[in-house]
């Protein structure tokens, strides 16, 4: 009794009357705990005022017996299931949001939810309450029944899929079986609350899962009224969250993430979460995908199942990748092509044409020696194969794909799952905004409706925002040109004029120096781009006023896929398709805007300049996205926590410490998709030109799985549950950009890299048997005279030859159709167009060849669909048979005992008479 906020306390509670303290003591603990708070914080005479000291100790009693961990009510016996947290503003007099907060708090008891307030006082900041909510049996069982969770009813007796061949080696690879199946097999049914006899309950406390306990009272929460305003009717926590009159609600994890729960506690499925799946050293394992599922709902569940078989069949296409690239390396020293352009008596002898007017000097073709190896690393004859490889690779993808969706549908109990289910549940927002109604033509009732002239305005802002923005990045990707073609010139100068760069030339040629920074500024004008449309999107799409949420996520899955499509992609299409095919050719060049000339491949090509921007920008995502991924919550959080009072988590109540993690979001998991699509378009729009591609995104994905479960387990409130059978639109933006792969591929291998006409000279031009590639550079190069220069054009310096060469087939200045297009040049242009009809025929024609082969739903997942559906009709047949003969038992009955009673009436009667 040391303490002297104590004593005073016990020595002002002995103050209190005999007959207050039989009062207070005689009060049952569930009507204390439910009154707590209002007593504490209302105003009331002087017995208040003595009350509040009884109740201050009892809570401080309490509080230090209480695990700091816990998370059930005061009474240790209810569970939370919901967490509401606001900051109470006592300076300002009739607040409306206290007004709100009583009606919603009361609705929220009128639906039959039990709620226990936690004082400021009691918080480690003394500014916030907590609303803890718990949803009892009788409203559990209600919701489930509307929401249609299925339950089970009995084990499945369907024997689990053997195992395949070579099983044992992966072994290393595995997860143990509590953990990766961490309860058995069911037969489930869609919940009903008259036959609860029907489905295997044991314990009602832990019947329901705590995603299913917390998807129910997000569901009442989203629906629950609180006042009139403004002539309409306002409810949904979102709208009580947007105003700030509740600054968060969130669903409690079940545990801290270091540490295993202590008894009353359940299992911590948070720990097994966090030791099994959200470690780095477990990189190489599997996924814990049932557990994830009952921790985090199906939705979030099939996002890391998508993940995780994506990551899967990119180490398939990675070895492929990596095999082509190692035989680009070792071929790379016998390639004809860099040997001539290398050779001082080949390339040495070719004088080049200046790359820029003026200030630029003729150069000799042995300063790209270096260039022409580094562009046989990606443009040999293997990148053909890989080119259709890639073809057939995101066909079996997607293929499959489908097969383990339907298979994980079987397995979450999502086979009559349908998405329409969600079109039904209007969003809060939209019935507040709308004044009009019409019947449903589906439901037949009376439901809020929009009309079309109320929306257009906002349609046609969108659109036009989209399409402003769209031309903005085509505006900086023109810039990004400009500026690579105003610095090249100050390159090359610069590099010519300084000898200390004499040593570098080598391999840091001009062309090179404006490629890499120019990409790096583009990478950086992408991030900033893409930073401030992510705010624009997200509020147009709320202004558009979508019906539901599933309309919401489409809407803005589509603003945002066509945004970043043209931001992340937009340069590289340039680079494959447009640069250095419209140049023109010395005399009479083309220019942008009529200053800057147009820029120039290589001799080798451009395919290594595309090589280049796409490893820059794939790879500067990856890296950013993944340090931003774990760095900005870590740092959020730690802000939090150090300005707690204690600053230590393990000092401070479970509610509390889940208050201060960062929130996930309902666009958490849309970001984390779109993310995925954008690496999908870098490994199968352009891999013709980059075969590391696959190997890149697989590193990443690797990475990119351990950190998403890291953060999720330990850096962010526990997300609300909820359902969903597959991953949505992002199915089919997935199908159309692997049909624009196989286009964009083709044109890559046709028009940016240099197989097509090497193999043109092979077969038509080659004059030398035993060495038919000698000769290629020199015949790719066409001769112009140097006399035919414009003034404006030629270098200042006058050199002692007549000639030059440039990148072309045309014909020599001695010629009659002196610098028109000679007949190589359309014969090198029919190849490429042929090879792109011939090779877009046979990978169509293989990948539909391979998706009529492959079955949507695998065939042992199609047979237990039939399996339970059968076994799920006999089981409840079976239960309403018994129920009917229960029935009829009892009514035999009574009406056995009503005859025995009249017979006995009538006897009595006689004997009377």
């Amino acid at each position: 009794m040391g303490d002297p906020d104590v004593l005073e306390m016990v020595q002002e509670e002995e103050r209190i009357s005999n007959k207050e303290a039989e009062y207070i003591f005689g009060m049952n603990e569930q009507s204390l705990s439910s009154r707590e708070t209002s007593f504490l914080i209302s105003e009331e005479p002087v017995s208040t005022k003595r009350y509040n000291l009884f109740l201050k100790r009892r809570l401080l009693f309490k509080k230090d017996k209480q695990s700091k961990d816990s998370i059930f009510f005061r009474d240790g016996i209810r569970q939370i299931d919901f967490v509401l947290s606001y900051v109470d503003d006592l300076k300002k007099e009739a607040d409306p949001k206290a007004e709100r907060r009583k009606e919603f708090e009361q609705n929220l008891r009128k639906t039959g939810l039990e709620l226990e307030i936690e004082d400021k006082r009691n918080s480690e900041d003394g500014k916030t309450y907590f609303v803890k909510i718990h949803a009892p049996w009788e409203v559990l069982v209600t919701y489930a029944e509307v929401l249609g969770i299925k339950m089970p009813i009995k084990e499945s007796d369907i024997p689990l899929p053997e195992n395949i061949p070579f099983s044992c080696m992966l072994e290393p690879l595995k997860l143990p079986r509590n953990v990766k199946h961490p309860h058995p097999e069911y037969f489930t049914a869609q919940f009903t609350r008259h036959r609860q006899e029907l489905f295997l309950i044991e314990d009602k406390s832990s019947f329901f899962p705590s995603s299913s306990r917390n998807r129910i009272v997000y569901y009442i929460l989203s629906r629950c009224p609180f006042g009139i305003e403004e002539g309409k009717k306002k409810f949904g926590i979102e709208r009580l969250l947007t105003s700030n009159t509740y600054s968060s609600a969130y669903p409690l994890h079940d545990g801290q993430y270091w540490k295993p729960s202590e008894p009353p506690n359940p299992v911590n499925e948070r720990y097994t979460l966090c030791q099994n799946w959200a470690r780095f050293s477990y990189f190489y394992k599997e996924q814990p995908l049932d557990l994830i599922r009952n921790y985090y709902g199906e939705k979030i569940g099939m996002y890391f199942v998508f993940l995780g078989f994506y990551t899967e069949m990119l180490s398939f296409a990675a070895i492929v990748g990596l095999a082509c690239f190692i035989y680009g390396l070792l071929s790379m020293h016998n390639n004809s092509s860099s040997t001539e352009i290398c050779d001082p008596q080949i390339g040495g002898q070719i004088i080049m044409c200046p790359l820029c007017d003026l200030v630029c000097d003729y150069w000799r073709l042995n300063t790209t020696c270096l260039a022409s190896k580094i562009s046989h690393l990606f443009d040999n004859e293997s990148t053909v194969f890989f080119a259709i490889f890639m073809g057939i690779w995101v066909t079996l993808f997607l293929e499959f794909w489908k097969q383990r969706q339907a298979r994980m549908e079987y397995e979450w109990d999502l086979v009559d799952f349908e998405e329409e289910q969600q079109q039904l549940q209007l969003r809060p927002e939209f019935e507040a905004m709308c004044k009009h109604r019409k019947i449903n033509a589906v439901t037949k009732e009376m439901e809020p409706y929009m009309p079309l002239y109320s929306r257009l305005p906002w349609y046609f802002l969108s659109g036009a925002t989209v399409t402003l923005w769209m031309s903005l990045v085509i505006a900086c990707m023109v810039a990004v040109i400009v500026y690579r073609l105003s610095v090249f010139a100050t390159f090359a100068s610069f590099m010519e004029s300084e000898a200390s760069f004499k040593h570098v030339k080598s391999f840091l040629t001009p062309q090179i120096a404006t490629s890499l920074s120019g990409s790096c500024l583009n990478f950086i004008v992408i991030l900033i781009l893409n930073f401030f449309y992510e705010k624009i999107s997200a509020w147009i799409t709320k202004m558009e006023i979508p019906r539901t949420y599933q309309e919401y996520e489409s809407s803005l899955t589509l603003k945002m896929f066509l945004f970043q499509f043209v931001n992340f992609y937009s340069s590289c299409f340039y680079v494959a398709f447009f640069k250095g095919k419209f140049v023109g050719y010395p005399g009479k060049y083309t220019y942008l805007f009529n200053v800057w000339r147009s820029e120039e491949c290589d001799p080798g090509g451009c395919l290594v300049e595309l090589t280049a921007q796409l490893t820059i920008i794939m790879t500067g995502k990856q890296i950013f996205g993944n340090i931003k991924e774990a760095i900005y919550p870590l740092v959020l959080n730690w802000w939090r926590r150090r300005k707690a009072r204690t600053n230590s988590e393990k000092l401070y109540s479970r509610w509390e410490q889940d208050h201060d993690l960062e929130t996930f979001g309902s666009l958490g998991l849309f970001y984390e998709y779109l993310e995925t699509v954008i690496q999908f378009g870098f490994v199968t729009l352009f891999v013709a030109s980059f075969p590391l591609a696959p190997l890149l995104a697989l590193l990443n994905n690797i990475i990119e799985i351990r950190v998403d479960a890291w953060k999720l387990t330990t850096q962010y409130r526990r997300p609300v549950a909820a359902k969903a059978h597959s991953i949505g639109v992002w199915q089919d933006i997935l199908y159309g950009m692997a049909v624009l792969s196989v286009a964009t591929n083709a044109f890559i291998v046709a028009f940016t890299s240099d197989i097509i006409p090497r193999l043109v000279y092979y077969y038509a031009y080659s004059k030398d048997a035993a060495a038919p590639m000698k000769g290629y550079v020199n015949d790719s190069l066409s001769t112009f005279l140097i006399a035919d220069f414009p003034n404006h054009t030629a270098p200042w310096e006058k050199r002692d030859f007549t000639t030059c060469r440039y990148r072309d087939y045309r014909y020599p200045p001695d010629h009659d159709q002196k610098y028109f297009h000679n007949m190589q040049y359309w014969h090198v242009l029919a190849a490429k167009m042929t090879f792109i009809i011939v090779m877009e025929h046979v990978v169509f024609l293989v990948k539909f060849l391979l998706a009529w082969m492959i079955p949507d739903v695998p065939k042992d997942v199609l047979e237990r669909i039939k399996r339970e559906k059968l076994m799920t009709i006999k089981i409840l047949h079976d239960f309403e048979l018994n129920k009917l003969k229960e029935n009829l038992r009892a009514n035999s009955s009574e009406l056995a005992k009503e005859v025995l009673i009249q017979e006995n009436k009538a006897q009595l009667a006689k004997s009377t008479v």
